[in-house]
């Protein structure tokens, strides 16, 4: 069966599409996903993502199994928080994946949803329907809760999925959490799925939120280097009357300090469901002594509330890298995957990372939303034994990867710091095309080449490509290979 879901992939590539979606659950309850429906769809799979193991279907005593469309978690536990994937192939041989982000929160006193709200405000008329109540069968709502407090009053009328609000005013915005019960051969589970509500009024401050940077969190910094400190909050629904995101140094305002060394960078922009967010973005041109005894504290103000994220610096580490490689490959822009996306995301990190024990950096999954995308490039880089580049035509023509490209040759090239391996994915030919820095690594090393025969067992890590992938990367402990190599 796993080969089954392998040779789909791999057979019919650039006919896949993926789209993807995050479930919040709470732990020890039931957890039932379903995958999209398409009517000319002659066999559904799922698979654990970051295994590639099969989930099979119930057996005796399973507590996580698959039929068709639907996934059962009964119930929970806090280490199911992954990534899931079903398959769906069609009676044209072709495909579609469909990726499902489950994450299992732990009970904590007090509280009664997610810390992340999943299901966002699906109507401000006062209709609010239970979360993926359709995906248990005979489920039973017992109770709803506003704010984690029990939904009582005239204003609610409880139906059978859903809540109805009367006359729905800016006070009844809030989470609304329905908690039903839901019973499977016998067995009876709870149930908890939560819901943000907004009413159709002008604006609707909701505590803020600090998204970025992490209370207590470290930062390299270099002396004499200038360097920017970003932080984004979420402040409310709609533009808010009192909306400040600021940075404090050792509880002083940035506006008090010395303005030729700080200053403050502020916009605004909207999310989802017109969720309004505040980033304000700390430039200091030049680090000192002194910045690294000194707290950088975010506060982000609305007319609700307060909330601070207090950083620290300190200098970056000359030595020590973290990655054994960091890969530059094409990003697709469209929704349509393709090989050598599924090759990097899923086939590399299976081989490299569970089998071989290496650490890779790859950009979309280890380089996070808001950092700033160069920055973050030139450091994870930095703190990597190995460059790993896929070459191939989309990567050749499009100028977009120029910076990546760049930072890693001068990198291997100039400071002569990291060794770049080359992975020909596709045929390339004469290699005229290539930057001249490509061309003189390609002339002293060669490249890798990833050949057709090599789609048939690509999960072997004894293979002929993997074995010459693996003589360039540095040693590991888990590794067979000699550090002569290295």
């Amino acid at each position: 069966m796993m080969e089954y879901v392998h040779l789909i992939f791999l057979s019919t590539f650039l006919s896949v599409s993926m789209t993807s979606e995050t479930f919040d659950a709470m732990e020890g309850e039931a957890l039932v996903i379903k995958c999209p429906r398409w009517s000319s769809a002659v066999n559904v799979a799922w698979y654990h993502t970051d295994t590639n193991k099969i989930i099979p279907a119930e057996e005796e005593g399973s507590r996580i199994f698959s039929l068709k469309r639907f996934l059962w978690f009964l119930p929970t536990s806090r280490e199911d928080s992954g990534n899931y994937t079903c398959v769906t192939r069609f009676s044209s041989n072709s495909t579609k994946w469909f990726n499902m982000s489950v994450q299992v929160h732990p009970y904590k006193q007090g509280v009664c949803f997610p810390s992340q709200i999943r299901y966002p405000n699906d109507t401000g008329r006062g209709k609010i329907v239970c979360p993926t109540i359709d995906n248990y069968k005979n489920a039973t709502i017992i109770q709803w809760y506003k704010d984690c407090k029990p939904l009582q009053g005239q204003r609610y009328f409880k139906g059978e999925k859903y809540v109805f609000i009367n006359n729905p005013r800016q006070d009844d915005d809030g989470y609304y959490t329905c908690q039903f019960i839901y019973t499977h051969k016998g067995n009876v589970f709870n149930v908890s799925a939560t819901r943000i509500f907004v009413s159709k009024v002008k604006h609707s401050p909701l505590p803020p939120q600090i998204l970025f940077p992490k209370d207590k969190d470290v930062i390299e910094v270099e002396l004499g280097a200038a360097f920017s400190l970003k932080c984004q909050a979420r402040l409310g629904i709609k533009k808010q009357l009192m909306a400040v995101v600021t940075w404090d140094v050792d509880n002083i305002p940035v506006k008090y300090l010395d303005f030729s060394r700080f200053h403050e960078e502020t916009h605004f922009f909207e999310g989802r469901e017109q969720e309004y967010y505040r980033e304000t973005t700390l430039h200091i041109t030049e680090i000192k002594k002194e910045d690294l005894q000194a707290n950088f504290t975010c506060v982000a103000v609305n007319e609700m509330y307060n909330t601070k994220a207090t950083v620290t610096l300190q200098l970056k580490a000359q030595y020590g890298k973290i990655y054994d490689a960091y890969v530059i490959y094409p990003k697709s822009h469209t929704n349509e995957a393709n090989f050598v996306e599924y090759f990097v995301y899923q086939i590399m990190p299976d081989i490299l990372e569970n089998k071989c024990g290496y650490k890779l950096c790859i950009y979309g999954r280890d380089i996070y939303p808001g950092e700033d995308t160069a920055s973050a490039i030139e450091k994870r880089m930095q703190k990597s034994r190995r460059l790993i580049i896929l070459l191939t035509c989309q990567l050749i023509n499009c100028n977009e990867h120029a910076y990546d490209q760049h930072i890693a040759l001068y990198n291997a090239l100039i400071q002569n710091d990291t060794k770049v391996i080359l992975l020909e994915m596709e045929t390339i030919g004469t290699y005229e095309k290539l930057q001249e820095s490509l061309r003189f690594i390609i002339k002293r090393q060669g490249t890798v080449k990833w050949k057709e025969q090599h789609t048939v067992h690509p999960q072997s890590s004894n293979s002929k490509f993997w074995k010459q992938v693996r003589y360039h990367m540095p040693w590991t402990l888990r590794s067979s290979y000699s550090a002569n190599a290295r």
